[in-house]
């Protein structure tokens, strides 16, 4: 069966393949941003621009004694803005030459269609909220420009996992953690090598990341939920040896859906400098900097959308995975900021489609999977309004 009558046959992935079609890189998403206006617009889907040109998606509630629940996925994809050709391999659809974009037009398909779906038929629901933001891929601009004050619900699904039935319930940070050292003296590696006032700073650099851990610091489960990772070390030339450098410089790459670990991680940093300073007292110093460039993702005490989306998954035919994920999503954001009554968000990255060789040339998407998803979601909106 061709692309051309999969579309025909399930409109949900013709919707996809619309919205795969539109290149929309980071930052010029204004073409399929436009597409979706329309698509609401038609479908008499209540939406709006905000001031960043997010699109936010509210319906109403119907029945005043239920909550509301947002979904959220991203615009933007990783790619230029060449033309983008859809086609079949088996039950996989792939693009000609490049990047599908299936991160994240595999959520977006998913969340507008479930909106299509909610104002098509009578249900009783606490209301249904959907964010498109833009320019996740990049820099998060878009999700970071959200006046979540105008925001009700409490519980967030970020439809932006690469696996059907995953829910990521906690993720990494990402913290830059800097450290630099300076000899007070350098000088003629021949010369003055004997002078036990003179250090090599790279020798010293050396010796202080030989101390740090490196790696997992911390696993829960089998789960990695503290990293601690060198990204490199400069001090000197390497063609030349008859100096005695006077800086060097290291860097890391911490990842923690724990804050209590992460500091923990730092302070063991902390100790490891403040301990090189007393040694080094008069002839070197070093100092040590954090640069938080992604709150942590921290996993709520509150069980009741894992539960949920288990038996939902389990009843339409779908494995869940419940875990966590060691990097960095839209759900971090939502995690450090609360909604229109003042309630900490509660969100979960949600899987609801099977990508894979994301961001490649080779990416695909199984479609079959997609449609699944788009029954797993219906079904957790049905058992979320009970």
């Amino acid at each position: 069966m061709i692309l051309n009558e999969i579309r025909e046959k399930y409109e949900l992935v013709d919707l996809f393949c619309n919205l795969a079609e539109i290149p929309s890189p980071s930052l010029k998403e204004k073409k399929v941003s436009d597409w979706i206006m329309e698509y609401c617009k038609h479908h008499k889907i209540p939406c709006k621009y905000d001031n960043y040109e997010n699109i936010y998606i509210n319906i109403p509630a119907t029945d005043s004694t239920k909550q509301p629940l947002l979904l959220s996925s991203h615009m933007d994809v990783i790619g230029d803005d060449s033309p983008v050709k859809t086609y079949l391999d088996g039950n996989f659809i792939r693009a000609e030459g490049r990047t599908l974009g299936a991160d994240d037009k595999a959520g977006v398909a998913n969340a507008l269609y479930l909106a299509k779906w909610l104002v098509e038929n009578n249900l009783k629901h606490g209301g249904l909220e959907i964010i498109f933001t833009r320019d996740e891929e990049s820099g998060m601009s878009g999700i970071k420009h959200v006046d979540f004050s105008t925001i009700k619900s409490k519980y967030v699904l970020v439809c932006d996992s690469d696996s059907l039935g995953q829910l990521m319930t906690s993720g990494a940070s990402y913290t830059l953690a800097t450290i630099e050292v300076n000899s007070f003296k350098g000088g003629h590696s021949g010369i003055d090598i004997a002078d036990r006032t003179r250090e090599n700073a790279a020798k010293l650099i050396a010796d202080i990341v030989a101390n740090l851990p490196q790696g997992v610091y911390y696993s829960e489960d089998c789960k990695v939920v503290t990293s601690c990772n060198i990204g490199g070390i400069i001090s000197g030339n390497p063609d030349v040896t008859n100096v005695i450098n006077t800086y060097g410089k290291a860097t890391y790459s911490i990842r923690s859906s724990s804050r209590k670990y992460e500091q923990e991680l730092k302070d063991r940093m902390q100790f490891e400098v403040d301990e090189f300073n007393k040694e080094y007292d008069s002839i070197a110093k070093a100092e040590l900097t954090f640069e938080e460039h992604l709150p942590p993702f921290e996993k709520v005490e509150d069980e009741y959308i894992p539960i949920l989306f288990e038996t939902a998954a389990r009843k339409v035919g779908v494995t869940p995975e419940i875990s966590s994920f060691h990097a960095g999503a839209e759900t971090h954001i939502y995690a450090n900021n609360k909604n229109a009554d003042g309630q900490p968000f509660a969100p979960y990255l949600a899987g609801l489609a099977t990508v894979c060789n994301m961001h490649s040339k080779e990416e695909y998407l199984d479609y079959k999977t997609l449609l699944k998803g788009q029954e797993l979601l219906q079904e957790f909106f049905r058992s979320y309004n009970k």
